[in-house]
């Protein structure tokens, strides 16, 4: 016996991404329910070798069905997870509505899952924004050693990572560089993103953070540990799919690189690539389609007492949202549900 599974916003990226990792993870599915808008109903979706046809969401009755998957932004979210959680059904959000809740547990399955016997506060589990999730990856079995004091990080995120507005910006406004008459004029983004970078992801608060930011530094305390400091710096930058990361790491106790990357090399949802030579290193091209989150260059940092330097790369519509989330499912039946 599986389980009755519901995935909300099946027409976006993230959507169209949960069942496709429905499918590959063999996830113990008895039957789906594919939902979005009502100018959506209709529309048809891939899941495996099915074609499933999307149902309104604004109709839908969650009684019966054991879990959702929400991909659906902040402001539908709200008002529909309350829905399906008071009717039994488990939501999994991937918007961040949720995240800084205390009720609501934030998981990365590979860092906390502990942390999942929480969803019975309100029937609602929060996934984690796409540029934390995969640095605590990385950052949580280096904690379990060392003991992080501080992380300075610099992000260079995808255009997924704003939907398919922004994946259709980038190539539009690449394409009218080229082509007399056909340029494109920013929308989704600030500036120029075709062979620009934009140090802007979300709205800038009254410090100077951008909101990505501050995400990043209060998702990693409530993930992984409340006393580590973090500072973050977000941008985007012209590529389709895949975040990268540099992440400096200032310890409590001495950790040699070469343990480190010993370390790395058993945690779990990590691929090492890291060889000292030309193209020694993953790049987020290579990262697209993978599980994996990729850890390379490795060293150590000498200005500073017990630091180390890394560079992290993930699929940011997999770990950093549809995969994740996925995980979070098949956590909760293994450890709670336990159907399938």
């Amino acid at each position: 016996m599986g389980y009755k599974v519901v995935v909300a916003g099946a027409t976006g990226n993230v959507g169209r991404e949960m069942l496709n990792i429905l499918a590959e993870r063999q996830f113990p599915v008895d039957e789906i329910a594919v939902l979005a808008s009502r100018r959506s109903q209709g529309t048809e979706v891939s899941f495996g070798d099915k074609t499933l046809k999307i149902q309104d969401i604004e109709q839908f009755d969650f009684s019966g069905w054991d879990i959702a998957l929400f991909a659906i932004g902040s402001d539908a979210t709200k008002k529909y997870a309350p829905v399906a959680a008071r009717a039994g059904c488990v939501v999994i959000d991937n918007s961040s509505l949720y995240r800084y809740d205390p009720e609501i547990p934030l998981i990365v399955p590979e860092v906390n899952p502990e942390a999942i016997h929480g969803y019975k506060n309100k029937n609602i589990i929060a996934n984690p924004n796409c540029s934390t999730a995969q640095m605590v990856v990385a950052l949580k079995p280096l904690h379990d050693r060392a003991r992080i004091k501080r992380v300075v990080v610099s992000t260079y995120q995808s255009v997924s990572g704003a939907g398919k507005d922004g994946m259709d910006e980038l190539w539009d406004q690449t394409k009218g560089m080229y082509v007399p008459g056909q340029e494109v004029a920013p929308n989704k983004f600030q500036k120029q993103i075709a062979f620009n970078v934009i140090p802007q992801i979300d709205v800038f608060m009254e410090d100077g953070t951008t909101k990505e930011e501050w995400k990043m530094v209060a998702e990693t305390k409530k993930i992984v540990d409340p006393s580590i400091k973090v500072t973050a710096t977000c941008v985007r930058v012209p590529v389709f799919v895949g975040h990268s990361e540099a992440v400096n790491i200032e310890f409590e106790d001495f950790l040699d690189e070469d343990e480190a990357r010993d370390i790395l090399r058993e945690a779990p949802g990590i691929l090492v690539v890291d060889k000292r030579e030309p193209g020694g290193y993953t790049t987020p091209v290579e990262c697209v389609g993978d599980y994996a989150t990729f850890i390379s260059r490795i060293r150590q940092d000498s200005t500073v007492e017990n630091g180390l330097n890394l560079w992290c790369v993930s699929d940011n519509l997999r770990k950093g949202a549809a995969l994740n989330a996925v995980q979070i499912a098949e956590l909760l039946g293994n450890r709670v549900l336990k159907k399938g």
